[in-house]
């Protein structure tokens, strides 16, 4: 019985319940489950104890879905405003900690939106329920802007190669994650550097060919497949 009332209450609810929980939201699924518990649990206590409450938290949530339909300022005091992470491809330090974002959470959601490089982003939007929406850049032909890019990138890769006698990767190197960290919030990851078969010396001497001359300026840095560098200062000048 329990179980078909909080099937119909939770149909009651909308679709918005399946396909985004915001904030609110989930704090009213978790309450009704938490009831319907209490009812399953307690066979001495009378059904109507336990559907009066889901039925009070469905018409609370039907209520405020109509009200923030109708206002734009209660919309946002419920589900809050999203966040832009990456900006024309650079990364906002400062968004990522106020939101607790980590790098990790950043290069997982931009592998599920088939993107190898944050460069390759042109906006990355933290959005209420927690997903990632991408907006990659456009095609370098399309694109003067996109063109002189890529043209600072072919150099700073030829730089780069100076250090390289061979190819970036190992014969035998596994790709476990795309891109590959090298510097994380300013710490050298030793561990990506050593399956590179590279040292924190070869690394400082492709930093200083970018202008960048100390790890801790570094908020992130990562390697494509391609060899391809990717450097995120905390200063925000373009690298």
């Amino acid at each position: 019985m329990i179980y078909f009332v909080v099937f119909l209450i939770m149909r009651f609810m909308g679709k918005r319940e399946i396909g985004k929980l915001s904030v609110f939201d989930l704090v009213i699924s978790v309450m009704i489950a938490e009831i319907a518990v209490i009812v399953i649990e307690d066979m001495e206590r009378a059904m109507w104890e336990g559907i009066l409450p889901m039925v009070v938290l469905m018409i609370i949530q039907v209520g405020s879905a109509f009200m923030t339909m109708k206002s734009r300022k209660l919309r946002l005091l419920f589900d809050g405003k999203p966040s832009v992470i990456i900006d024309k491809g650079k990364l906002n330090s400062d968004v990522m900690r106020k939101q607790r974002y980590n790098l990790d959470d950043l290069m997982l959601q931009l592998r599920e939106n088939k993107i190898s490089a944050v460069s390759d982003v042109e906006f990355a939007i933290l959005e209420t329920s927690g997903k990632l929406s991408v907006i990659p850049k456009e095609n370098a032909d399309d694109s003067e802007e996109g063109s002189n890019e890529d043209q600072e990138s072919e150099r700073s890769d030829q730089k780069l190669k100076q250090y390289n006698q061979t190819n970036i990767f190992p014969p035998k190197y596994r790709f476990e994650i795309l891109p590959v960290p090298l510097i994380m919030d300013g710490k050298v990851q030793d561990k990506n550097l050593e399956n590179l078969e590279k040292t924190r010396f070869w690394l400082k001497n492709v930093l200083q060919e970018r202008g960048v001359f100390d790890f801790k300026d570094v908020f992130f840095c990562t390697i494509d497949y391609k060899g391809k560098l990717f450097i995120d200062t905390h200063d925000k000048k373009p690298r």
